[in-house]
């Protein structure tokens, strides 16, 4: 079984390096998907209230065998901006109280979360945030590592396949004898961010976990992420306007 490094935040909690994204993987379909996966040795599960697929999720979860404890699931809710705090302070409720055992948030800014931490007292331990080699998040990557949150990275390889067809992710996956979507996911590895990319067939979630353990040197990682563009957002995505419909 691939052996998955474990990155860790401020307070001692570890997360692996890549988890199973489950965007679109619903009805038993998704179940059975989801379960594979963790048979497979993923021992993250990333889902969200906007994907309305908690249930499929937890039905594979459960198909797997696999104990809870061993394993990390993480939920996104939906606040609006100007509710972001007062979301994080329920967060901070819900851990007092034992409902959850890590609190962590998504898309937010340093401001964001600063303002967070200096009204309840509490530092989030993860942040997943738009990450991939079209938008690197070089100074956004610095300060999470200097406040020990861990980075998680929503669509790490992009959607659609101009990405994959870049010709130095192709020069890199052919010095390694890998795919360029194994390429991407090991420089997500080299940069320190948890890549959650979604596969359905127990094939592509195995590749995907593989390139846990694929090591890229210093000037891969920098040839890759000089890809980024300025323009390099997925979408009209920027935390300091956008809200999830």
């Amino acid at each position: 079984m691939t052996t998955v490094p474990l990155f860790t935040a401020h307070n001692g909690f570890a997360l692996p390096a890549i988890g199973l994204g489950t965007y679109r993987l619903d009805g038993d379909a998704g179940a059975d998907a989801v379960a594979a996966g963790i048979g497979a040795g993923y021992r993250l599960v990333d889902t969200a209230f906007n994907y309305e697929n908690e249930g499929s999720v937890g039905r594979g979860v459960a198909a797997s065998g696999t104990p809870r404890g061993d394993l990390h699931l993480i939920h996104w809710p939906n606040p609006s901006q100007d509710e972001y705090v007062q979301a994080w302070a329920a967060l901070v409720d819900a851990q007092s109280r034992g409902v959850v055992r890590q609190i962590g948030v998504s898309n937010f800014l340093p401001e964001h979360l600063e303002r967070s931490e200096r009204e309840t007292g509490v530092r989030p331990v993860v942040n997943q945030i738009e990450v991939h080699p079209y938008f690197p998040q070089e100074e956004q990557l610095a300060y999470h590592r200097e406040q020990g949150i861990l980075t998680e990275a929503w669509s790490p390889i992009g959607r659609g396949e101009d990405l994959l067809e870049e010709a130095v992710v192709g020069e890199v996956a052919a010095a390694h004898g890998i795919t360029a979507a194994q390429a991407v996911l090991a420089w997500h590895v080299a940069r320190g961010t948890v890549a959650i990319p979604k596969a359905s067939s127990l094939e592509h979630q195995a590749a995907n976990l593989a390139a846990a353990e694929i090591v890229l040197d210093d000037a891969e990682v920098a040839a890759i992420t000089a890809l980024g563009r300025p323009d390099g957002r997925l979408f009209d995505g920027d935390p300091r306007t956008h809200e999830e419909s």
